[in-house]
């Protein structure tokens, strides 16, 4: 099966929202939220295909380690002096799993960074996903009382996740 990633559109929004609301019904986000980090960082917005046809998506974009933005909010901008790149979003439908879409989209995260110059990759983990991540090399991140605070406020079991770029990808 042919499958890969291209860049996000803004035609592509209805569909995004179309798949969070299968992969991710317990952490809705309002559409406002994607288009904002489509303007913001389009290189970090990405569409996941299987013969042609969209079967998830990855949003991330710059960040600082320790401070993840809240669920279903706006940036309103890229944070300054920031040293990592941030997944905010990766979701591929159930029947798009096992297909290397998943690892494909973290390669892709890595070169973004080591072209911007990040050192660092950093994500928040729903518990479905954790085993995953920490198959990839990511490990939990100790922010202490404000960033468990903040991940509380996701829903119960969240893990914020670092992990260092490797290399640079072409």
């Amino acid at each position: 099966m042919r499958t890969g990633w291209r860049a996000m559109e803004p035609a592509d929004l209805d569909r995004v929202m179309a798949i969070a609301e299968v992969v991710h019904p317990d952490y809705p986000e309002e559409r406002a939220v994607f288009a904002e980090r489509l303007a913001l960082f389009p290189d970090g917005c990405l569409m996941a295909l299987a013969e042609g046809t969209a079967v998830g998506y990855a949003v991330m974009h710059p960040g600082r380690l320790g401070a993840p933005p809240p669920l279903d909010s706006p940036l309103g901008a890229l944070p300054e002096g920031a040293d990592c790149l941030y997944l905010h979003d990766v979701a591929l439908l159930p029947a798009a799993r096992g297909l290397g879409l998943g690892v494909s989209a973290l390669e892709r995260m890595e070169g973004i960074a080591a072209g911007r110059g990040f050192a660092w990759l950093a994500l928040t983990s729903t518990p479905k996903a954790r085993a995953f991540w920490d198959r990839n090399g990511f490990t939990p991140y100790d922010g202490g009382p404000a960033l468990a605070a903040k991940l509380a406020s996701y829903g119960g079991g969240m893990a914020y996740m670092t992990r260092p770029v490797r290399k640079a990808l072409a």
